[in-house]
């Protein structure tokens, strides 16, 4: 997933704040929450499932590729881009885009408007104003100013790791867990501590 399980769990929880109680009356937050954490989960597991069929199918070219000095990446990423044009999938990855964040800003206007479907359907809310767009920009806006300081914090841990006196490989595991504890240093300096409820 693009972005840890905690972090979409503390992110979903900071949009509801952000639309309780000026866009959104609901007496059970935590739900609203849920509901939110599933859209945004469903969506990044969406692209992950199409990376490992992507990764399934290039298995099956391996020996093509290895004997015309094919790309293995430039593969995936024809396979994975023709995929997602055909299943009418938005990229979640904003760094193929061009983004500086992890999420594209197409992919966060994409769960915007699911969201906005999903909490309509929803009965532990009501709408305080007529126009869903301005809730679906407010869930734009907070989630935007959020990942930027994600952004920041990932930027830092990975720096931190890449300054270390011995060469740590990236994608190793010792690089995970170094670039893990980095990672939820950063965000508790930016006042995110994805570990605490509420």
């Amino acid at each position: 997933m693009l972005l840890p399980r905690d972090f979409v769990t503390y992110l979903s929880r900071q949009i509801v704040r952000r639309l309780v109680p000026g866009t959104i009356e609901t007496p059970a937050p935590e739900k609203v929450a849920d509901l939110i954490d599933n859209v945004i989960s469903d969506e990044l597991d969406a692209e992950d499932r199409l990376n490992d069929e992507v990764r399934d199918i290039l298995e099956q070219y391996s020996d093509y590729m290895r004997r015309e000095g094919v790309s293995y990446q430039e593969m995936f990423r024809k396979a994975k881009n023709t995929l997602l044009q055909q299943r009418k999938i938005v990229r979640a990855s904003g760094r193929d885009t061009g983004d500086a964040m992890k999420l594209s800003r197409d992919k966060i206007t994409d769960i915007s408007h699911k969201m906005i479907v999903a909490l309509k359907k929803s009965h532990d809310l009501r709408f305080r104003k007529k126009d869903e767009n301005e809730a679906r920009l407010e869930i734009v806006k907070a989630f935007t100013e959020i990942l930027h300081v994600e952004e920041r914090a990932d930027r830092a841990a990975r720096d931190k790791v890449r300054s270390m006196k011995r060469d740590i490989p990236e994608g190793s595991e010792e690089w995970d867990i170094l670039q893990k504890r980095y990672y939820s240093e950063e965000l508790k300096k930016h006042g995110i501590d994805t570990g605490r409820q509420g």
